[in-house]
Parts: structure tokens; C-alpha cells; sequence
């Protein structure tokens, strides 16, 4: 799994000109599912983003995580988080998980989350979204639970 992880004052996602998911101050998550991929790095990516600390403390040092913040994570599928734009000039999906297998990941990173009391609001799997963020910092990370950066 791969995510893009931006720390934002607040974000929300519509669909259809209609808001499905939105948040106050904490995590945007774009998150795409490999081909190869199972629950164990699901919940590699739920445990970084409920724990990494990217918030500053008292002392404005990154020192707090989503979690000691009372801050809330909006999640957004992205499959083309997997393109491959090596060769020629229109990328490549091989490596991305077929929608099924995505789903099903996707919606279990979202209950992992939502297991440890964070409040989690999400896009609509497969559907054209418009997303809005007012970034923080900006600060923004990128996870890959097979650890290739």
C-alpha cells in the first residue's frame, strides 16, 4: 500500500457537487492499493497514520501523532498512486490492485482506524471526487508498507 499523507486545518470531498466526507484539523490520506498487498499492510498503514507524529508539541517540534491531537483523517482512494510513468508517456496500472481486493483493503485500513476511537470520514471507492484541503505547514509524507521509501 502507498499513501500520501498531508496534514491539513481541515479537507473535505465531494461527489456529485456533494460533500460524502470532511474534516476538521488532522490527516488527508490518498491511499492506493498494490496488487499484491493483504491485511498485514493495511494495518501497517493504519498504525502509522493513527501514530505517526507530525504535530508539533508545545515546543513546536513534531512530536505529536493524529491520535494524541484529537485530529480526524479524511481517506481517499488513489489508484494512480500505483502508475508507473517510467516508459512512454502515459502510465502504466499493472501494479495496482484490481478494484475488488482494493475495496476490500481500503475499507479495512478505514475500520482499523476507526477500531482506535479516531474519527475517520472517506471518499466513495471508484468515484470521480473533487477534493478540497487547506494544508498545514505544508507537511506533507509519503508510506509505502512495503518500505521502498
Amino acid at each position: 500500500m502507498r499513501a500520501v499523507i498531508q496534514r491539513v486545518k481541515n479537507a473535505r470531498v465531494e461527489v456529485d457537487k456533494k460533500i460524502v466526507g470532511q474534516i476538521t484539523a488532522g490527516l488527508l490520506v490518498y491511499l492506493g492499493v498494490g496488487k499484491n498487498d493483504s491485511q498485514t499492510d493495511a494495518q501497517f498503514i493504519a498504525e502509522k497514520l493513527i501514530n505517526l507524529r507530525i504535530f508539533a508539541d508545545e515546543n513546536n517540534k513534531m512530536n505529536l501523532s493524529v491520535a494524541d491531537t484529537a485530529g480526524q483523517i479524511l481517506l481517499i482512494s488513489q489508484f494512480t498512486l500505483y502508475g508507473d510513468c517510467r516508459k512512454g508517456r502515459r502510465p502504466g496500472f499493472d501494479a495496482a490492485a484490481l478494484p475488488d481486493h482494493a475495496t476490500q483493503l481500503y475499507e479495512h485500513v478505514i475500520e482499523l482506524i476507526r477500531q482506535q476511537s479516531i474519527t475517520v470520514q472517506a471518499g466513495i471507492f471508484a468515484a470521480r471526487m473533487h477534493v478540497f484541503s487547506e494544508n498545514d505547514g505544508p507537511v506533507t509524507f509519503m508510506l509505502d508498507s512495503a518500505k521502498l521509501f
